[in-house]
């Protein structure tokens, strides 16, 4: 683990992609076959395979507790060390270094070993005996290994390992095609796996496996109609962007399971969609979404969230927020039902919808749990607009714009599949707190948490927080004036004076008990500062409650689209 650790660091030290490939082949090629898959999954920040659904479950305490116990370090080391660095790994190197702690003299956890303790953490029941297990870890292994552990648990690797470079590394040590490695990677979703194809040449081998969830295909965000035609055009398909869930469905003989974006499994969250996909007579994957809809009107996301968590949710609440499934992509089929599911990635988005229609599920609309997304052809910029207008007249976010002939590539954002969504409004509010940010912008105050006033009482009402729209520049210029101006520190988080007014954009307005507002902005992000505007003229709450009352007064129903709405 060790070598692991230190090629992690090395892979980090770089910004060429050209290195950082030639750093990893030379890593994975010289691999033992036991440690390849092994190492390889670590690479992803993760201590199993992406689709495996166990966690360690070592959160912050335990985690505190055990290098606290390992260091014989003060009680508040590792929590000044993370505000230092803001992060976990780099904190607790930093702590077991300035104690002088030193490894094992008969030598440091492997690979193999770290993964045999991760499975053994999974098992153990209670926090101390998992604690004991990652302690005695932690006492063989030197303060940059013991790092390298935490980036694994963590899942912050930070060392520029973008989408492919990895598979692009799998590739180069096994002389492989590169396209052959992804292809594997799609197919069964644990890169590990890959790579061990990969070293034996049997990537060609790599078969679609059900409830083994792949990676979803995502779109890149667009706002301007002619950019999006000038890209896909001529003629593209468009359907709502709807604000759900989005979640795989599959499904083989009787059993039917949901996986969440994350890939986690979320069928008991759902169970009627789960029955009502168990007599239907095919096998196969699907891509869609899960929203709240009930007598024929889509129910806004804030009811969905009550459902979510909920294993068993009770029939008290299943009858008050029921569910569909909007179906919009087919992955793989076998319409016998059982045979092996024949993988539709590579065929074109027309070929699979055409397959997808052809499944005559039971529709929402006749009892059923289940629609399709709805779905026009577009071939003009005008067309574009009209379509977006519609959407949001039905109270979507906005419109997914696709390529018709795209396949469907997990886990990359590509040009295939475009996002058109734009702000509903921006309210100009003032910002009452600030907090230490994550990541590249670990050292400066980046997230801020805003606020509208409330003309009845006189007081500033929080109603989001925001972490994107300002510039490194204007983020650095902001953390001096806040450092500056702070009222008090709680912890990462400062209140501060409020006095910097920001226009902030946002899609959604809902209700919500979390702010002091009664309401929350959904994905809000800071469109402008606005040192023109004095706090005196920033929005009211009754504003904000006039902007949501409009958008109640929207259409609500969900349409059902099969074939018929492309004509």
């Amino acid at each position: 683990m060790r070598r692991w650790s230190e090629v992690a660091e090395r892979v980090g030290a770089t910004t060429k992609t050209s290195e950082k490939t030639s750093i990893l082949a030379e890593y994975l090629a010289s691999l033992d076959p036991a440690d390849l898959p092994v190492a390889a999954v670590f690479l992803t920040g993760r201590p199993f395979p992406e689709a495996d659904q166990r966690t360690v479950g070592i959160g912050w305490a335990g985690l505190t507790g055990v290098v606290l116990r390992v260091a014989g370090a003060a009680p508040d080391a590792l929590g000044r060390a993370y505000d230092r660095s803001s992060d976990v790994a780099t904190a607790v190197t930093d702590v077991l270094r300035e104690a002088g702690h030193a490894p094992d003299p008969a030598g440091e956890p492997t690979v193999a070993e770290v993964r045999d303790a991760f499975e053994r953490v999974h098992a153990a029941q209670g926090a101390a005996a998992k604690a004991a297990i990652l302690e005695d870890l932690f006492a063989r292994a030197s303060p940059e290994t013991a790092g390298g552990i935490v980036k694994v648990l963590s899942g912050e690797l930070r060392i520029g390992l973008r989408g492919g470079l990895l598979e692009a590394a799998i590739a180069k040590a096994f002389d492989r095609p590169l396209e052959d490695v992804k292809r594997a990677g799609m197919l069964t979703g644990d890169i590990g796996r890959t790579a061990t194809l990969a070293r034996e040449d049997r990537l060609a081998t790599a078969e679609m496996t059900l409830f083994n969830p792949l990676k979803f295909m995502l779109a890149s965000p667009a706002e301007d109609a002619a950019e999006i035609m000038a890209r896909l055009g001529p003629t593209v398909w468009v359907e709502d962007k709807y604000d759900g869930i989005r979640a795989q469905l599959h499904r083989t003989g009787s059993e039917v399971r949901l996986y969440s974006r994350d890939l986690h499994d979320i069928s008991g969250q759902f169970p009627e969609v789960v029955d009502g996909a168990r007599d239907l007579p095919w096998a196969g994957i699907l891509d869609g979404e899960l929203l709240a809809w009930k007598d024929g009107v889509v129910l806004p996301f804030l009811q969905l969230q009550a459902r979510l968590g909920r294993k068993n949710p009770s029939p008290e609440i299943r009858a008050r927020i029921p569910v569909v499934y909007v179906a919009w992509d087919v992955l793989g089929m076998d319409r016998d039902a059982d045979a092996v599911v024949a993988p539709l990635l590579e065929h074109p988005l027309t070929e699979r919808r055409r397959a997808l229609e052809a499944l005559q599920l039971p529709l929402a609309e006749e009892g059923g749990r289940f629609a399709l997304s709805h779905l026009v052809s577009v071939d003009s910029v005008e067309g574009l607009e009209a379509a977006f207008a519609d959407a949001r007249a039905r109270r979507n976010e906005g419109l997914m714009v696709k390529d018709p002939q795209s396949g469907y590539s997990p886990g990359r954002r590509g040009l295939g599949w475009l996002k058109m969504k734009k702000a509903l409004a921006t309210l100009d509010c003032v910002v009452v707190g600030v907090e230490v940010g994550h990541g590249k912008r670990h050292g400066v105050l980046s997230d801020y948490t805003f606020a509208v006033r409330d003309e009845a009482s006189g007081d500033l009402v929080t109603i989001g927080k925001a972490y994107s729209g300002l510039t490194d520049a204007e983020i650095a210029d902001m953390t001096k004036w806040f450092e500056a101006h702070t009222i008090r520190v709680h912890g990462r988080y400062r209140v501060v004076e409020p006095a910097i007014v920001v226009e902030v954009a946002f899609d959604v307005i809902m209700r919500s008990a979390r702010h002091k507002s009664g309401f929350a902005l959904r994905f809000p992000r800071i469109a402008n500062l606005r040192p023109d505007k004095p706090v005196a003229e920033i929005d009211t709450l009754a504003t904000v409650e006039r902007l949501y009352e409009g958008l109640q007064h929207g259409a609500e129903h969900l349409v059902t689209a099969g074939a018929r709405s492309r004509r």
